[in-house]
């Protein structure tokens, strides 16, 4: 039986992976494993959010982090104070090997959408986990803006096929804002201020 990236529950055997991953001037090395989101590679769209979103400073906070390559890059990168959190058990594991592998502090929290995060963030990233439903999706729209300072950003990175449209008008609706940073071959990356 299959587990998915957005479960609690470990049915697939461990198969590691590992790959490096350019970004600026840096090479960082991940490792990744079955039940993980995107084994093996970075996806497109985690490369388009790293390579569009603008410096950073504070805290941030890296939703639905799999194996933890967003919040690691940026935090690296922009000396940022960062947490981590995942439903996933082994996308937690994962996450606390590869910040140690690449240099970075963070605090990695198990965490079924936001029922273990506490406080506050500047900034919070998410590639939602579209096959997880629209609910959960959304669910994780409305605990990020919950947990942004005054005048911090949510940044989204989502497909035109998987719901940006739709995520867009939600968002619009909900928080009164949705800015479209970046638009291309389908790939939206949306910025949200509180």
């Amino acid at each position: 039986m299959k587990s998915h990236y957005f479960s609690q529950e470990e049915l697939t055997s461990s198969k590691p992976r590992h790959f490096q991953y350019q970004f600026k001037s840096s090479i960082y090395t991940f490792t990744t494993d079955t039940g993980v989101f995107s084994v093996g590679k970075m996806d497109m769209a985690t490369d388009v959010l790293l390579n569009h979103i603008p410096p950073l400073t504070g805290s941030l906070l890296d939703m639905g982090c799999g194996y933890g390559c967003i919040g690691i890059i940026l935090a690296k990168e922009y000396g940022l104070e960062l947490t981590q959190a995942d439903i996933n058990p082994r996308a937690v594991r994962l996450t606390l090997e590869n910040s140690a592998q690449n240099g970075v502090i963070s605090q990695v929290v198990q965490s079924n959408q936001f029922s273990q995060i506490q406080g506050l963030f500047d900034t919070v990233v998410i590639n939602p986990p579209i096959h997880a439903g629209k609910d959960v999706v959304f669910g994780m729209y409305e605990g990020a803006y919950q947990h942004l300072k005054p005048g911090g950003k949510l940044y989204i990175v989502i497909f035109k096929k998987h719901g940006a449209e739709s995520s867009i008008h939600y968002l619009t609706k909900s928080f009164g804002n949705c800015h479209v940073i970046y638009k291309k071959k389908g790939c939206y990356v949306l910025c949200i201020t509180r």
